[in-house]
């Protein structure tokens, strides 16, 4: 059987003192040892699967972030990621 492939909910927004970009991605079924993350400083992908989906995609950031210091959660099906921001 064909996986469906689909890109995943993604919500980005910078915390209240323009500081750190928060980046939350709706993973649903997904173990996190099936989970792909690349970060970049003006952009990442994501490319993770389940046993029927495959859910792929990559987005700007809109803002210049610190990818070496991004810190990553994952719970709940969601992917959790706060990343410094240039200034």
């Amino acid at each position: 059987m064909e996986k469906l492939t689909q890109s995943p909910y993604v919500y980005a927004y910078p915390d209240n003192n323009s500081e750190k970009l928060n980046i939350e991605i709706k993973l649903p079924g997904v173990k996190k040892e099936n989970i792909n993350l690349k970060l970049e400083e003006d952009k990442f992908s994501v490319n993770a699967r389940n046993k029927n989906k495959e859910y792929v995609g990559t987005y700007s950031t809109s803002y210049l972030i610190d990818p070496d210091r991004a810190v990553t959660k994952y719970s709940n099906n969601k992917l959790y990621v706060t990343a410094p921001m240039w200034m």
